[in-house]
């Protein structure tokens, strides 16, 4: 199954997305309504107004999810080309709800950054109520799967040693289209590439995780309890334009698509930011 919140003339809604339509689940979107107990079968049934395809309008997939953990320096390749050693447990950091975008809306480049980086990543997101769960109980904790992008301010990551700075300019991270469900996305792994104005920076298989996602939603559960709706960004492979010689960024202008095989993808204009009084 297919859920996603989309954009109406009335505010927001959850959608179950069909073969020809999308169909109303009753709910403002999908993070309230994975907060239902039975949302599963409360997608499937859902019989509300329907829209066609083409002219949705997509918000991000859980718009105002309570938690956003990412985590750094997840894929073997992007580790190495860092010239960092495999960690031993995960490196997190967070974002807040107001970077998140819908999957084809503009990214908004901001003004006091000249470095600002591409970062695609699969997202996971929580479909039940975790806490100090196993591994194994924790891959049935995910309500399924969607592409994001971390999209970084570099010369602000790096002003400390502390990334979150450059990880939470309003408007940059892309999220969506749509929620895979874990029962259609099954656990196998998947191609992930971003592409920069048509050319392929990043290739990689979400096989290529240190840590995988029911690793993932089991640790960060221990630390803290997991509500449905809450996103974890699973980190992104080699290919960033940081990494490379010369430095390559973002620019006014740049289509920024991240596309992951059964997920979908989101295909982004950026947009220069103007400074105050320009």
């Amino acid at each position: 199954m297919k859920l996603a919140t989309i954009r109406t003339g009335s505010g927001t809604a959850a959608v179950r997305i069909d073969q020809t339509e999308a169909v109303e689940t009753g709910h403002p979107d999908v993070g309230a309504l994975l907060a239902e107990d039975g949302w599963q079968e409360l997608a499937a049934a859902a019989d509300g107004t329907r829209h066609a395809l083409e002219t949705l309008d997509y918000a991000p997939v859980v718009p105002r999810p309570q938690k956003i953990f990412c985590v750094g320096l997840n894929y073997r390749t992007h580790i190495t080309e860092m010239g960092r050693d495999l960690p031993e447990y995960p490196t997190l950091f967070a974002k807040f709800p107001a970077v998140l975008i819908g999957a084809y809306d503009d990214i908004v480049l901001p003004a006091a950054s000249q470095a600002v980086d591409w970062e695609g990543e699969m997202a996971v997101v929580v479909g039940a109520r975790s806490r100090n769960v196993s591994v194994a109980e924790a891959a049935g904790l995910i309500a399924g799967y969607s592409v994001l992008n971390d999209v970084t301010a570099r010369d602000w990551q790096y002003r400390t040693k502390e990334w979150l700075q450059g990880k939470n300019f309003e408007a940059t991270t892309p999220f969506g289209p749509v929620l895979v469900t874990a029962d259609e996305a099954g656990t196998g792994s998947r191609r992930l590439t971003t592409v920069v104005d048509g050319e392929t920076k990043q290739k990689a298989d979400t096989g290529d995780l240190v840590f995988d996602p029911a690793a993932l939603v089991s640790y960060l559960s221990t630390i803290i309890t997991l509500e449905p709706g809450d996103v974890i960004a699973t980190g992104t492979p080699g290919g960033v334009g940081h990494a490379r010689e010369p430095k390559e960024y973002l620019s006014d202008g740049t289509l920024l698509t991240t596309r992951i095989e059964g997920l979908g993808e989101c295909r982004n204009h950026c947009v220069q930011e103007k400074p105050d009084g320009a």
